[in-house]
């Protein structure tokens, strides 16, 4: 009975599908993380080009 319950691999699939998921959202976080400051600087720029052509197309 001890030697079937050690060798029983019953959830060792959920636990692989587990680190896999685990590993994804690292490597996510990294990534967003380094890219992050780039990406905020991208839409503070488009929003200051935003604004500053509403502000021309007003005063036109």
């Amino acid at each position: 009975m001890l030697r079937n319950w050690f060798m029983d691999e019953e959830g060792q699939g959920m636990v692989e599908y587990g680190l896999i998921i685990a590993l994804i959202a690292i490597v996510v976080i990294v990534a967003l993380v380094a890219l992050g400051p780039k990406i905020k600087a991208i839409f503070d720029k488009t929003n200051e080009e935003i604004e500053s052509a509403g502000i021309t197309a007003a005063a036109g």
